[in-house]
């Protein structure tokens, strides 16, 4: 596998900023490895940090890079500050800087497909929200999506803001103002139940939350909701907390999951 770090610069964003990217390359004499590489444009997972971390975390913290290896997959993990991928009230346009310019950029700097069968995006905590709020708004562009430990239900997580039961308030009200996110993009909830009554193609789900993590119940509403709707949704809730042994672990179940063509 190549390991790459990419600093380039963002219209969008009017800054420069980085991704990592993680690309398949066939060995055969490198110890300790199974590398998987097929012909032709790669198919990508992009992969979104959490709430207090950037596009390094993922392979700093777990082994991404080995894991991706033997499925022949390329990963992209940008980086998105504090935004929760949301065009911020007072910051930045992180939603059109990541559905819009990172997959064009991503595209022209390194060999990745854009079909839909070959796109997947997956995030932990922040991320979780991330991946799951991209995929389900923009169903055409990825046959499956995965939560680690995700924010599932914004409404009741701002309101728990407000109501000074988070640690997040200031990054929090700079991404979503005073505005109520209930019925727009933002909101997987009201999102779900919009596009389950369309014909819009319905990305596979995986949703993974510890049972002692404090994101639990608001994982366990976006569950049922969904087995209300279509969608067909891949649920592992079990022993685990909000950290990065569990993220380790579930990453490696997310890929074993991912509809991958060449299996």
């Amino acid at each position: 596998m190549a390991l790459i770090k990419c600093e380039f610069f963002s219209e969008m964003l009017r800054l420069s900023t980085s991704m990592t990217v993680i690309l398949p390359q066939e060995t055969n004499g490198q110890i300790g490895m199974q590398n998987k590489k097929i012909k032709g444009s790669h198919p990508t997972l992009y992969l979104l940090h959490g709430f207090s971390d950037d596009d390094t975390i993922w392979t700093r913290r777990t082994s991404i890079e080995r894991y991706a290896a033997e499925y022949g997959l390329a990963v992209v993990m940008p980086n998105a500050d504090h935004s929760y991928y949301t065009d911020m009230r007072y910051g930045k346009k992180y939603w059109t800087f990541l559905t819009e310019e990172l997959p064009e950029i991503a595209r022209s700097f390194f060999p990745l497909s854009d079909k839909r069968e070959d796109n997947f995006v997956a995030g932990l905590s922040m991320g979780g929200y991330g991946a799951l709020k991209w995929a389900l708004n923009c169903p055409d562009r990825f046959a499956a999506a995965a939560s680690l430990s995700g924010v599932t239900d914004m409404v009741s997580h701002l309101d728990k803001v407000k109501n000074n039961e988070s640690p997040f308030e200031g990054p929090l009200f700079l991404a979503f103002g005073e505005d109520r996110v209930e019925g727009t993009y933002e909101d997987l909830l009201a999102v779900i139940k919009q596009q389950n009554s369309t014909s819009n193609p319905k990305p596979l789900l995986y949703q993974a939350c510890g049972t002692e993590d404090f994101l639990y119940e608001e994982n366990v509403t976006f569950q049922q909701l969904c087995n209300q709707t279509d969608y067909e949704l891949t649920t592992d809730f079990g022993p685990g907390d909000h950290e990065w042994g569990y993220w380790d672990n579930q990453i490696q179940k997310v890929l074993e999951w991912l509809p991958l063509k060449t299996r």
